[in-house]
């Protein structure tokens, strides 16, 4: 993967006094509840830049994005998990892999997003219209991924991830996800939280905690105003005793390399190698989870093709 350089020197200096992204886990209430804290800033600016994105596919992704690194909690070691939407409205889809260890990737299916009119509400729900949620956990070891899927009925990442959970795992669960954007349309401040109940975990906690996250100050903006997450959780949920378990840093990251792509050209057919030399070039190849696009000038390709044959 290729980052793309940030060519905006105020917001590069903003993201810069920022703190480092990370994920940090902690438990409320003697252990009746496990909570995930995500701040993303970061890794949404990246993002933003390596796939091209405006104001809205931003918004989309970054939330994505966040819900990623949030289920990435649910695995450990090398285990990943995968969020996928497929949709009628205007996104088409989303694809986003995290890792445990704290990488995150993905694509919109649509990019940009085609809109009959500017949106001018938080309201994604006609942005996704009619469709389907799938979590699938690829764990190391497991000859076939664990996946589950539900109807999308919020058109709201946050919300239908918790439907998710309470049909297919039937575990009460709430997601919460923030992006604050300045004037300018630049992600100032990104970052999300991933409530689960434990078996022990009582019905009079659940509603008060519900209760609480509906009355939560934006986290975007705490994070944007230079709040950690920790200091965000220990802040807004101080009656319910946190304890602080775990933290690790996380980022956008991809592994893919102009290596690989060589490879994919190598092992193409002759029909299609006769083709790309017809072509113009330079010949680009972007990889669709990070962006990154990969060039290759005409005597690269014909040299790539020419020791393949001689290999053969």
């Amino acid at each position: 993967m290729i980052k793309t350089k940030n060519d905006n020197a105020s917001l590069a200096a903003f993201l810069e006094s920022l703190p480092d992204d990370s994920k940090d886990v902690f438990l409320l209430s003697d252990g009746q509840v496990r909570l995930t804290a995500v701040s993303a800033t970061h890794i949404v600016n990246q993002m933003k830049l390596n796939h091209r994105l405006g104001l809205v596919e931003t918004y989309i992704l970054g939330q994505a994005y966040i819900a990623g690194l949030l289920l990435s909690s649910t695995v450990k070691g090398n285990d990943r998990v995968q969020l996928s939407i497929e949709c009628g409205g205007p996104v088409k889809g989303i694809s986003v892999e995290a890792w445990a260890c704290g990488a995150v990737r993905g694509y919109l299916l649509q990019n940009p997003i085609i809109l009959d009119k500017p949106l001018d509400t938080l309201d994604t729900s006609m942005l996704f219209g009619p469709g389907f949620l799938t979590v699938t956990r690829m764990l190391e070891g497991s000859r076939e991924p664990v996946s589950g899927t539900v109807m999308m009925q919020y058109g709201n990442i946050a919300k239908d991830l918790a439907v998710y959970f309470d049909e297919s795992e039937q575990t009460p669960t709430l997601f919460y996800i923030s992006l604050n954007f300045d004037r300018e349309g630049n992600c100032t401040g990104a970052g999300g939280l991933f409530i689960q109940a434990m078996p022990e975990c009582s019905k009079d906690l659940l509603e008060r905690l519900s209760q609480q996250c509906t009355h939560l100050p934006s986290l975007g903006k705490a994070v944007s105003e230079k709040t950690s997450a920790d200091d965000y959780v220990s802040a807004q949920f101080s009656d319910f005793g946190v304890t602080k378990l775990a933290k690790s840093f996380v980022a956008f990251s991809c592994p893919c390399t102009k290596e690989s792509f060589q490879h994919y050209l190598a092992n193409l057919n002759e029909s299609e190698k006769n083709e790309i030399l017809k072509g113009t070039f330079p010949l680009n190849l972007e990889c669709f989870n990070c962006g990154t696009v990969y060039s290759f000038t005409k005597e690269e390709t014909e040299r790539l093709f020419s020791k393949e044959k001689a290999e053969l």
